[in-house]
């Protein structure tokens, strides 16, 4: 399971090897004993990873072989393509900027956008 969280200062991508059911009824839980509301929809996320990446056409082919329409690769420009997955999104109200996004896709793919996203970070920080 891929989980992106979303602050003020960024988004941190990370592998949870938890199932993506259990990583949302432990979140419900912790909400309900702190007394916190908890908002939970269907929704998306995106992200930019570089185009020049080697990795990113091993990616591509895998989601090809999977047939899976959890994740997406669009071309942005010559630089970036921007990886969309579906999952689900977790924050204190329906509008908060802040929060969590789960999904739940191949274990090669996950490790694939992972490494793409980090890739793309180690650039941004070297710019």
């Amino acid at each position: 399971m891929l989980k992106l969280t979303y602050t003020e200062t960024g988004l941190h991508m990370e592998r949870i090897t938890a199932p993506l059911e259990v990583s949302i009824a432990q979140r419900v839980v912790l909400a309900m004993r702190l007394g916190q509301h908890l908002h939970i929809e269907p929704g998306h996320a995106s992200f930019l990873l570089p185009a020049a990446a080697p990795s990113l056409k091993q990616l591509q082919q895998i989601l090809r072989v999977e047939q899976t329409q959890v994740v997406t690769v669009t071309p942005v420009d010559q630089e970036f393509v921007e990886a969309t997955v579906y999952g689900s999104w977790i924050a204190e109200t329906t509008h908060a900027e802040e929060g969590v996004f789960v999904t739940a896709v191949s274990d090669m793919a996950e490790f694939l956008l992972l490494r793409l996203w980090e890739a793309q970070t180690q650039v941004s920080f070297l710019a």
